[in-house]
């Protein structure tokens, strides 16, 4: 197992150090002059457009911007905002509990929609409640998250008055409050990763369910929902962990028109106004922490393919 985790680790440092320059080096492209946003009604005088470039170091190469940067990150300093005069750091360990609740309760509803949907689907092959769960699956990859979060918000608060139309009250503050302010865009990314869960279960059922030993378990007369459940369904669940993982590390990278629409404050909002700022600092640290989930998220889908199947922990 330790052996294991050094060798994962040894493919992720090098993928992370490729990563954050490509980071830094790609916000170069972006269009626009950050000291023009900055200087405000003074950006007509070169004397101050030239100060504000010398302090952000954006006179500098681009090598020696990225040196400068990755050393102060080395030593968990991902520098200030320039719009706000804010640690980066700061504002991250702000709005993550936000999207990390927002993104907990949507994949809590994709995966207690999607995955029994897709078993279902896969049980019922070919029959009207198969063809059923695939018109619903469709319909739901289909749908855009704008619209239905428009809808949502037409319906429960403008008709029906049941839950506020937008904010975000935190869960320690309010618990209810905060339930009833994230449901509607919980269920608006939950919908999305529900559909994409339920075909991938249906698929991965299917083949598991032509398997040999589904077969010999049936054969030894298995309880048919033993076979299902205890058999089909945990070797099924390999490939829809790795999808579960990808999507949640979507999720917690910000549903940016999810979070505009609902003005829910989290990584998504804070993205797209850093970008708008032209605050490199913020967008880097946003870019930076979202890749970091991902690679946490692709150790945790490891250590669950060993807890699902066994034969993998002597590989």
């Amino acid at each position: 197992m330790i052996s294991w985790f050094l060798r994962r680790l040894g493919q992720i440092l090098p993928t992370l150090l490729i990563l954050s320059f490509g980071i830094f080096a790609l916000q170069q492209l972006m269009p626009g002059d950050p000291a023009l946003i900055l200087a405000g009604e003074e950006r007509g005088d070169p004397a101050v457009l030239a100060q504000i470039r010398a302090e952000l170091m954006l006179d500098r190469p681009l090598l020696e911007q990225y040196g400068h940067w990755l050393w102060r990150l080395l030593h968990g300093d991902f520098g200030f905002s320039w719009r706000i005069r804010v640690p980066v750091g700061e504002l991250l360990l702000d709005k993550l509990p936000v999207t990390a609740q927002l993104a907990s309760m949507s994949f809590v509803i994709g995966v207690a929609i999607g995955v029994p949907a897709g078993v279902i689907s896969a049980v019922a092959k070919d029959k009207p409640l198969d063809w059923l769960m695939n018109a619903v699956a469709l319909f739901g990859i289909s749908m855009p998250n704008f619209w239905l979060g428009i809808m949502m918000i037409l319906l429960f608060s403008v008709q029906l008055g049941w839950l506020p139309p937008s904010g975000y009250v935190p869960l320690w503050e309010d618990p209810w409050q905060s339930l009833a302010t994230t449901i509607m865009p919980a269920f608006v990314l939950g919908t999305g990763v529900a559909s994409v869960l339920m075909r991938h279960t249906r698929a991965a059922m299917l083949g598991a369910l032509e398997q040999d030993y589904i077969r010999t378990a049936r054969a030894k007369g298995v309880v048919e929902r033993s076979v299902i459940a205890r058999h089909a369904l945990r070797n099924a669940l390999i490939p829809v962990v790795t999808l579960g993982t990808i999507e949640f590390g979507r999720l917690l990278a910000g549903a940016v028109l999810t979070e505009q629409i609902f003005s829910i404050p989290g990584f998504g909002k804070l993205v797209v106004d850093a970008v708008f700022n032209r605050d490199y600092p913020v967008v880097q640290g946003v870019v930076l922490a979202t890749a970091l989930i991902f690679v946490a998220l692709s150790l945790v889908a490891d250590i669950l393919y060993m807890l699902i199947n066994p034969r993998l922990r002597a590989a």
